[in-house]
């Protein structure tokens, strides 16, 4: 079984597979008579179709390591994952080899850390490693599929080699 290490979250090394949301650097405005700073347009969302829509998900907590045999991904539209509370989640994402996902990325937010997958990005499910598991989903609302599913020929384990899943 391919073992896959997962590390900390890091906007350049997932920027292939889109966005890290957070309020790393100073805020682009301060707003509300200068109580609050607003970290402005920080996905990159895309619909072919359709339009935005925010659902609330409850997701069962997994731990690691964790036992990989699914990805999935949106054609028409990216999909956002904004936790509901500041426990870090898994995040796994893959290159895509067109038809079928290539070489798999684990990686483990930080508190306070979000994610924007762009369009057609292979990656696993919603994964928290915390209770309660509850997220807002920012992603296509639109007639039509928009969902591929992919079983791994082989599972494969990612790992927690730093405890990253411990950080709460």
């Amino acid at each position: 079984m391919e073992t896959i290490a997962a590390r900390p979250l890091e906007a350049t090394a997932f920027a292939p597979f889109g966005d890290v949301l957070d309020i790393s650097g100073a805020p682009d405005r301060i707003i509300n008579q200068g109580l609050c700073g607003r970290y402005h347009d920080r996905a990159r969302l895309d619909f072919g179709d359709g339009h935005a829509g925010i659902s609330l998900f409850s997701a069962e907590t997994r731990s690691l390591p964790y036992r990989l045999d699914l990805l999935e991904r949106h054609p028409d539209g990216s999909q956002a994952f904004v936790p509901m509370t500041l426990a870090p989640f898994l995040v796994i994402v893959a290159e895509d080899l067109g038809d079928r996902p290539g070489d798999i990325h684990a990686f483990v937010t930080e508190p306070g850390q979000a994610v924007n997958f762009l369009r057609g990005t292979w990656h696993g499910v919603l994964t928290p490693l915390h209770d309660p598991g509850l997220f807002a989903v920012i992603d296509r609302i639109g007639a039509g599929g928009n969902l591929e599913e992919y079983i791994l020929p082989e599972p494969a384990l990612v790992t927690d080699p730093e405890g990253l899943a411990e950080r709460v």
